[in-house]
């Protein structure tokens, strides 16, 4: 009986579904072509499981605000994450500051369905999201409008358009050079008040790349 009992246990086991090995990821985008076809190109280049990462763009509209409840909200119907990130630009945009804020507020205060805390940032990026595509090029260190940064990104990419396909093949062999400067514009500057070049997108991309499986 005993013995029956043991191996009833460990059938259960054997049919529970399991978590996967890696944190899973949900990453909420400002825009609908740009940034998820770049992470979802990272996801396939290294060969990710898509068990480990959601990159879905907000279904509340551009604004930042918008873009961190929809982040909330989609996890909160969702809670199987274990970090949660909010993707956006700085632009002109009048909800930044308090974007930001909202998100902080969030950081380990959500739980995931296995009662875990829930890592929970925003992701800025100052001026736009394609500064951080200039940096794989050149230095990025006084301010430039948004509309500058597209037109020197230019130089480097002539045929960049918003929600250009391949722009981590196009980009990938600088990777090491944007991570540098990125991170010295993140050392140098904060995110707030948002009128200085920065960037986060370094430290998703990196996270991103811890998820490769092993060769």
């Amino acid at each position: 009986m005993g013995k029956n009992r043991s191996r009833n246990a460990a059938s259960f086991r054997r049919g529970a579904p399991k978590r996967p090995p890696h944190p899973r990821l949900l990453i909420v985008c400002e825009g609908s072509k740009t940034e998820p076809n770049y992470f979802e190109e990272i996801r396939q280049s290294f060969r990710i499981h898509g068990a480990h990462i959601r990159v879905v763009p907000s279904g509340y509209g551009t604004q930042p605000m918008q873009i961190v409840e929809y982040a909330l909200d989609t996890f909160k119907g969702n809670p199987e994450f274990e970090q949660v990130y909010a993707v956006f630009d700085r632009d002109d945009h009048t909800t930044y500051h308090d974007a930001i804020k909202r998100a902080e507020a969030h950081e380990s205060k959500l739980k995931n369905r296995d009662k875990e805390k829930v890592r929970f940032e925003a992701v800025a990026s100052v001026p736009n999201f394609e500064v951080w595509f200039l940096m794989h090029f050149q230095d990025v260190t006084a301010w430039i409008h948004r509309d500058q940064v597209l037109h020197q990104l230019k130089i480097h990419i002539p045929a960049y358009a918003k929600g250009l396909l391949g722009m981590f093949e196009k980009t990938k062999a600088n990777l090491l050079a944007a991570n540098a400067r990125a991170a010295t514009q993140r050392r140098i500057n904060n995110r707030l008040p948002g009128d200085a070049i920065y960037t986060d997108v370094h430290k998703l991309v990196e996270i991103l790349l811890s998820l490769k499986p092993a060769p």
